[in-house]
């Protein structure tokens, strides 16, 4: 099982950016697909997940209103798609997967950087 993210970069605050998590070896139509993220210094950090009906999504206060994810199951690829960074925003994010409705995510990808200048 391979979790490929991309899409990171150096932005400014109040751009957007849209990682993509690519999955090879599961299908992300039978995974509960979550993002996180860890800035330096700290612990890793929930940041989002949809089900693996696609049918609910689940965000951390902090990125409400501001970051969507999505998957395409014809693409086997999970989204972020985030608007209005901050510079709290600055993390290295990881894309993870977990078989349907269990609890704990066995599967996690090699981290984008996304650094956000205020």
């Amino acid at each position: 099982v391979q979790l490929q993210a991309s899409g990171g970069g150096l932005v400014q605050a109040g751009d957007s950016l849209r990682l993509s998590c690519a999955a090879s070896g599961l299908t992300v139509s039978t995974y509960g697909m979550g993002w996180f993220r860890q800035a330096p210094g700290k612990e890793r950090e929930f940041v989002a997940a949809i089900s693996w009906t696609g049918g609910s999504t689940y965000y951390a206060d902090s990125v409400k209103g501001r970051f969507t994810i999505s998957k395409d199951n014809a693409k086997n690829t999970v989204y972020l798609q985030m608007i209005s960074l901050q510079s709290e925003d600055t993390a290295v994010y990881y894309c993870a997967a977990k078989w349907r409705d269990y609890s704990e995510y066995r599967y996690w990808g090699q981290g984008t950087q996304v650094t956000v200048s205020s």
